[in-house]
């Protein structure tokens, strides 16, 4: 039977289980500050928005089922559209879908779509484009990312009609929704990646308020309106095409550039502003700053626990006692992040304190237990163990995005007065892949946006999606089977519990060590306006319009 969305959104509750956001920076959890675009008159359409991007996005990365790191997916949002949109309060609105219902079983979705929509190629959008978006994600011969994770038990789709869809899973499926709310489950035009093939990431093709016009390959990209587009999400503040002509996206990975590009009026918007220049955007009449917290799994130091000596709990806690977190994140950044306790951050669903402040640093602990451990200090103040020196080697290949480098260069420091070695190696992302696949490192610290804590399963169980080639390198049975039970409970209560017991078993083992929780930052000129945030926390440029 079908049901009003209103009512549906209160049954679904249950189901969705994120704090996400959408809409102002108010509504959003996020903070605004100076002018905002209530003060700001009547809209002014057209122009020209140029975002300063902190990362690059790689010429091979434009498609929604492959992409994986945080920079190109928020370049794809303006892009990609979804099936419904998430609201802070948990509830989901329409977007391509107008209605849906969940099946008694709570294994199938049946969606009933909008029947106005177009690709940018100006095919249709329908029933059989929505089956082979799903069905290609899940074909291994894509090779998708986070997308993979995010369809879970998926098993089939049903067309029932042209606009009529049955989405269909092996099992119950709590994040599904809150997944099909992000641009990992965006649809790409099945005409274009038949016809681009392997090249369709750099020809994207979706139903977004913006179209590719021009990549220019490591330097920027450049989309312009899509003047057709006439089915924005539900809390959209109009409807129609974008209000900008063009958005352009330079890549600008030095984060003093990107504030001084910002200030010299090169580019209207920046985003992730270095802690020592928030204070001073944010008390300049000139600017608008807006920050929410990234909904992920915390930026987190994971050891590889399949080789020695990491595979030894003790060693592992004299690594995480070595280490004085706090100090560190205060001083790279200057209040404006806090220390994580948990492989979440703090505004997900079921994110648990329990382990806040569970343990603390300690040197003189973290020397006994090596000197225990047979690895001895050397001359040079460095332990060794059989001839061989005690060091942690960390690969990298995003730079010092976040200004995480100099976060580790403070745990280079710290974890020397322990004895031990940290070295980072810098790759080509090819080079990282090939070397983190095949577990030659001995740490790999990393971050991974999602708005449900079921992210824990593709980062540590080898049922997820990352099967044995998990990041955390956990083999854990009892971990496999809480992380299991986690995606299939639908009750929103039992569901917490399951994750709070999860955040304390990996934290217990030290599977990983959790860093910071990260805040995302966007500054902008006062003429811009209506920027606004989806799930997790990209910037939306729909309602976006620079004031004249």
């Amino acid at each position: 039977m079908k049901k009003g969305i209103g009512k549906i959104a209160g049954i679904l509750l249950a189901t969705s289980l994120i704090v996400a956001g959408c809409g102002d920076a108010e509504k959003t959890g996020g903070k605004a500050s100076n002018a905002s675009a209530k003060d700001a008159g009547a809209v002014t359409p057209g122009g020209e928005l140029v975002w300063a991007l902190a990362g690059t996005v790689t010429t091979d990365s434009l498609d929604a089922h492959k992409a994986g790191f945080a920079p190109t997916t928020r370049v794809m949002r303006s892009i990609y559209d979804s099936l419904v949109v998430e609201l802070p309060d948990h509830t989901f609105q329409p977007w391509l879908a107008t209605l849906w219902e969940l099946a008694a079983d709570k294994k199938s979705y049946t969606f009933h779509l909008r029947k106005d929509v177009k690709f940018h190629d100006g095919t249709p959008f329908n029933a059989e484009a929505v089956k082979f978006n799903f069905d290609r994600i899940k074909d291994p011969a894509t090779k998708a990312s986070s997308s993979l994770n995010e369809l879970g038990s998926y098993e089939s789709t049903d067309v029932i009609d042209e606009f009529t869809v049955k989405v269909n899973f092996k099992a119950p499926f709590a994040p599904f929704l809150s997944n099909a709310a992000k641009v990992d489950l965006g649809f790409v035009s099945p005409t274009a990646v038949k016809k681009f093939g392997d090249a369709f990431p750099q020809n994207p093709v979706g139903t977004g308020p913006f179209k590719l016009k021009k990549i220019t390959s490591s330097t920027q990209v450049e989309f312009e309106k899509n003047p057709d587009y006439n089915w924005g999400p539900a809390n959209a503040k109009h409807q129609g095409p974008a209000y900008l002509d063009k958005l352009t996206v330079k890549y600008v990975e030095e984060e003093a550039t990107r504030v001084s590009v910002l200030q010299s009026k090169q580019v209207q918007v920046a985003d992730i502003i270095p802690p020592q220049n928030l204070v001073a955007l944010k008390a300049d009449k000139n600017f608008n700053v807006q920050e929410t917290e990234l909904l992920q799994a915390n930026f987190t130091l994971y050891l590889n626990i399949q080789k020695a000596p990491w595979n030894d709990l003790k060693v592992r806690q004299a690594v995480r006692s070595a280490l004085d977190i706090d100090s560190a994140v205060k001083t790279i950044y200057l209040g404006t992040s806090k220390q994580g306790w948990s492989p979440l951050s703090t505004q997900q669903f079921a994110y648990s304190p329990s382990r806040e402040n569970a343990y603390k640093p300690d040197l003189a602990q973290s020397n006994k237990t090596l000197d225990e451990a047979g690895w001895a200090k050397g001359a040079d103040g460095y332990r060794v163990k059989d001839g061989k020196r005690l060091t942690i080697e960390v690969i990298d290949t995003q730079g010092n995005r976040e200004k995480r480098l100099d976060l580790i260069a403070i745990f280079t420091q710290q974890l020397k007065q322990a004895g031990i070695e940290l070295k980072v190696i810098s790759l080509p992302t090819g080079t990282y892949t090939e070397r983190r696949n095949k577990g030659e490192y001995d740490l790999i610290a990393a971050s991974q946006f999602s708005g449900d804590p079921d992210v824990l399963r593709q980062l540590y169980s080898t049922k997820g999606p990352s099967k044995t080639n998990n990041i955390a390198k956990t083999n854990d049975p009892k971990l496999d089977d809480l992380l299991e039970q986690g995606y299939l409970e639908t009750d929103a209560e039992k569901r917490k519990a399951i994750y709070k017991e999860v955040q304390e078993y990996i934290i217990d083992n030290v599977y990983t060590i959790p860093t910071y929780v990260f805040n995302y930052s966007v500054a902008s000129s006062k003429e811009v306006h209506g920027i606004t945030f989806d799930s997790p926390a990209w910037p939306v440029f729909y309602d976006a319009w620079i004031q004249k």
